[in-house]
């Protein structure tokens, strides 16, 4: 079977396999085939135990796969046969040199233009799909078109806009589709060639073209809107809870105003996941650089706070429970940083699991899919923390329970059997506020909520 046109994607992690793989199953006249240098990983998305957990990826998959989706390690035979190249490797936060802890470490992302350079034969579309600082685009196509073949290469930016727990949601009917170029002639016709792909299934008005250097920069700055607000609300938490105020009343009473809405007021332990952290860090680290320090230092006050909810939710345990933790047992229900993903990047629960181990608790971890993340992440921590996939097994003794994901098992639990399994007083933290606390109360918790006033027994 002949296809109008041969995509790939170089980057078979949580954004090129998902984005792929829908793009394939709605677009059944283009090959699309999804490369990686990691052979385990490719062979998980060729088996029935995907590398990543996303509600209804699997569909997707399977409907798409052996027909015109492809999973390889062939990197450099996927670049001669592509007519349009999405780059979608790994960008982390720089740990070395100028920059290290803001700016985005961009050696992978060189490393993959070069061999782009290297295997083409004939003019390609490039199109950034990593989450890139600004200007990224340009320095691309500087590498890519310093070339002696006589080879002429497009660099697009079209960000992603997926939350992990929704990401098939997101990718079936997205908010928006920005597609971003040189507003050259070239760089136009480039732009239309990835607009008509997505026109395949998202409305035409839903689909924005800008030049390029808005759309790279649209992805950090909606990232640090999302985040700031979710900084905002756990700020106002601790003032609820200095106050006797209720912070789920007041964040109704602000999403109630039409102008501000009710996204993201959800008070918690704090942000976690891939991108909010790295992606305000890179601003913060643009903004330095062009001599915006006033700028650099309001956005780097949200991740302060974020890390800041995160210390004072461990600080709250310690003094609740007597100001002691030492040799008890404490029971972290959920690992991932948020419900219906596997993935435990940046989770809160990876700092309050050290800050407890440090005061000499007995960590257990629980999570119904991110237990192998966790083990990886708390790798150096020995036997100062366990696992275990019963949430029953892992309250069993405990001296209290900390809710750090909201995943809805949780919200279900026979809490009546927990108490009656666990050291006495029993000590219930709700980190993610998703369960009836004062139901836990009666049970006899001793309840802590996030924004909330606590409910004693003594």
């Amino acid at each position: 079977m002949g296809f109008a046109k041969d995509i790939l994607c170089i980057g078979a992690g949580y954004v090129g396999g998902p984005t792929m793989a829908m793009i394939a199953a709605r677009c059944p006249h283009y090959k699309v085939t999804v490369v990686d240098i990691n052979h385990a990983r490719i062979a998980a998305w060729q088996s029935d135990q995907l590398p990543i957990y996303e509600p209804g990826l699997d569909e997707v998959v399977r409907q798409a796969r052996g027909r015109n989706l492809f999973f390889s390690t062939q990197v450099e035979q996927g670049i001669r046969d592509a007519d349009i190249i999405f780059v979608s490797v790994n960008t982390p936060t720089k740990t070395f040199g100028q920059g290290a802890g803001r700016a985005a470490d961009l050696q992978y992302w060189e490393k993959t233009a070069r061999q782009i350079l290297e295997h083409a034969d004939r003019n390609k579309i490039v199109v950034e799909k990593s989450t890139l600082p600004v200007r990224t685009a340009e320095a691309m196509e500087r590498i890519l078109n310093a070339n002696t073949k006589n080879i002429r290469f497009e660099v697009l930016s079209n960000p992603e806009f997926l939350a992990e727990g929704s990401a098939i949601t997101d990718l079936e009917a997205p908010d928006r589709v920005l597609i971003g170029s040189k507003e050259t002639p070239e760089g136009i016709t480039a732009r239309r060639a990835i607009v008509d792909i997505y026109a395949n299934w998202v409305p035409r008005e839903n689909i924005i073209e800008s030049n390029v250097w808005s759309s790279e920069l649209s992805k950090l700055a909606a990232n640090a809107f999302l985040a700031q607000r979710i900084s905002s609300i756990n700020a106002i938490s601790a003032l609820c809870e200095k106050t006797e105020a209720d912070v789920d009343e007041v964040a109704y009473a602000i999403g109630k105003d039409s102008r501000i809405g009710p996204k993201f007021l959800k008070a918690s332990v704090g942000f976690g996941g891939s991108c909010f952290k790295k992606d305000i860090l890179n601003l913060v680290y643009i903004c330095h650089s062009y001599g915006l320090g006033e700028v650099a230092a309001y956005w780097e006050s949200v991740v302060k706070i974020n890390e800041w909810q995160e210390s004072r939710f461990v600080r709250t345990i310690l003094e609740s429970m007597f100001n002691t933790v030492a040799g008890k047992r404490i029971a972290l229900l959920g690992f991932a940083f948020k419900a219906n993903t596997g993935d435990t990047r940046e989770s809160p629960a990876i700092y309050i699991a050290r800050g407890l181990a440090e005061e000499r608790a007995e960590v257990v971890v629980t999570d119904p899919q991110a237990l192998a993340n966790a083990r990886d992440d708390l790798t150096d921590m020995g036997d100062r923390v366990h696992f275990e996939s019963d949430p029953y097994t892992a309250a069993e003794g405990a001296h209290a329970l900390a809710i750090l994901t909201e995943w809805d098992v949780y919200r279900q639990l026979d809490y009546a059997r927990i108490f009656a399994s666990m050291e006495q007083p029993a000590f219930l933290f709700d980190g993610r506020n998703i369960l009836d606390h004062q139901r836990l109360f009666e049970l006899g918790f001793n309840v802590f909520p996030i924004g909330k006033a606590a409910l004693k027994h003594f």
